[in-house]
C-alpha cells in the first residue's frame, strides 16, 4: 500500500471518528468512552483503534469492514476528502470566535487575534 492511501483513509477513519464523536456528544454521551464505542461499533479492539490513529496501515479488508459499520460505500475510505467544508464542530467554533470579534472593541481584537496567532504558533495552551 502507498503512503498516500495510507494516508487517506487513516484521514478519513478519522473524520469517520468525529463525526461519530459530534453526534454521541450531541445525544448526551459522555467524553469519555467514545473511542471505545468507536471501536465496538467497527469490530475492532480498542486497542487496535489506537494502533490505526497513529500508525497502522488499514488494509483492505479493514477499510472495507470499517466503510460498512458506518454505512458508507465500498472505497469510500480511499478517497480524498480535501474539498469537504468544516465539520459542525469547526463551524461552531468560527461562528463563536466571529461573534467574539464583533463584540470586542479594537484592543478587544488586537489581544484576540493576537492570542489565536500564539496558539497557531504553538506559544499558548489550548
Amino acid at each position: 500500500m502507498d503512503d498516500s492511501l495510507a494516508r487517506r483513509r487513516r484521514t478519513n477513519a478519522l473524520a469517520l471518528f468525529q463525526a461519530h464523536a459530534e453526534r454521541a456528544l450531541a445525544a448526551g454521551a459522555p467524553p469519555k468512552g467514545l473511542e471505545q464505542a468507536f471501536a465496538a461499533a467497527l469490530e475492532i479492539s480498542p486497542s487496535m483503534w489506537s494502533q490505526i490513529k497513529s500508525s497502522r496501515p488499514i488494509g483492505d479488508k479493514l477499510a472495507r469492514q470499517i466503510e460498512r459499520h458506518c454505512g458508507r460505500p465500498k472505497g469510500w475510505l480511499d478517497e480524498a476528502r480535501d474539498g469537504e467544508g468544516p465539520t459542525p464542530a469547526e463551524r461552531a467554533f468560527t461562528e463563536l470566535a466571529l461573534a467574539a470579534y464583533r463584540a470586542a472593541d479594537g484592543p478587544g481584537r488586537r489581544a484576540l487575534r493576537a492570542q489565536l496567532k500564539a496558539i497557531v504558533a504553538g506559544g499558548a495552551d489550548g
